[in-house]
């Protein structure tokens, strides 16, 4: 199982992932696809961020090396492909909710993740939470003529995908019901002696299926162009900041969420208020003193806030040209509690 189990959150059950990861890649020359790197990290490990809720993760290849423990299956014969390997790894998981991905997708977000589940939740509970007096059959449905049959609940979604820029569908970026997989490749591999070398349509093909709307989440690495797309996209100004942090985050084992444009902030302050190598050495102490107090994003803030306080109080004892600022001087800040009241220069009263 995953290091990670997260308990439920209030109102929602939990979910479990699947990740192909062994195609033959032979767009990319047979390369080992699943362990390029994009940004410092293996796409698989990119994927296994994106799904770190999961209760159980499985990873349907050869094992290798990864950023987080998961759970390894394999299909039956390998190479069998895409059903054959979520055959495999579905026989892994228990979980109501199953979320299925492949591993060469560079910029899945768990606010993506997340965004499936909800949807396929959010299915789940329409088609049991009519209005009392439309589901108990004593109200006909809003807008029909009086004694009109009460309208059936939508039956509830099978699944959920992502669809990429030109509308195709991506199965392999998907959050489905367990227990439709489970019936849809029963019954496959009952007509068809297995479930091997059949195409991933004939399972998704008879499943009711919600759509929504992700072109990035979509983007995926089937030849080197597309990872070479891949890399330039996350070293532009926009992204490589979150990139690099994450990259950090996973080489160091680090799994925190913390505020990093408020400890940008405290940088800023501390390399104009005090020197530009406090920058990163007060980042880094507070970093310490975070760890010291236990840890968890609250700890960070609470440093990073004390330190940003130190580092303004520092400026006020100090010029604009680093001297001192003595009370009455010409580098007194007005208003500064180096300012005596009434002093020259000072601000005059409100009143």
């Amino acid at each position: 199982m995953t290091a990670y189990e997260p308990p439920d959150a209030p109102g929602t059950e939990a979910y479990d992932a699947v990740v192909l990861a062994g195609g033959a890649a032979r767009r990319l020359g047979g390369a080992d696809k699943p362990g390029v790197r994009v940004g410092g990290r293996a796409l698989l490990d990119r994927v296994l961020a994106a799904c770190a809720g999961a209760r159980t993760t499985v990873v349907v290849a050869d094992p290798r090396p990864t950023a987080r423990p998961v759970l390894w299956a394999r299909e039956d014969p390998p190479g069998g492909g895409p059903v054959a390997a979520l055959d495999a790894g579905l026989r892994r998981t228990t979980a109501p909710y199953v979320v299925v991905l492949s591993a060469d997708l560079p910029f899945l977000a768990e606010e993506t993740v997340r965004r499936l589940l909800d949807t396929l939740r959010g299915s789940a509970v329409a088609s049991q939470g009519a209005p009392p007096d439309v589901a108990d059959g004593t109200a006909p449905p809003t807008g029909a003529p009086a004694g009109s049959p009460p309208a059936p609940a939508p039956a509830p979604a099978d699944g959920v995908l992502v669809t990429d820029p030109g509308g195709r569908d991506q199965p392999l970026v998907a959050a489905y019901r367990a227990d439709a997989l489970r019936r849809e490749l029963a019954r496959l591999g009952a007509e068809h002696g297995g479930t091997a070398g059949l195409p991933l349509r004939r399972l998704v093909g008879a499943l009711r299926l919600t759509r929504i709307t992700d072109p990035v989440a979509s983007f995926d690495c089937d030849t080197w162009d597309d990872i070479a797309a891949a890399r330039a996209r996350i070293r532009e100004h926009g992204h490589v900041l979150d990139e690099w942090i994450s990259a950090v985050k996973d080489e160091l084992g680090i799994d925190l969420d913390v505020d990093t444009r408020e400890l940008l902030d405290l940088a800023r302050d501390a390399a104009h208020n005090v020197a530009r190598p406090a920058a990163p050495l007060t980042t880094f102490l507070v970093g310490y003193a975070a760890a010291k107090a236990g840890g968890g994003p609250e700890a960070v803030a609470e440093a990073a806030r004390k330190a940003t306080a130190l580092a303004l109080g520092w400026a006020d004892e100090t010029g604009a040209d680093g001297s001192d600022a003595k009370p009455g001087s010409s580098d007194a800040k007005p208003g500064s509690s180096d300012t005596p009241s009434g002093a020259p220069g000072s601000a005059p009263d409100a009143g």
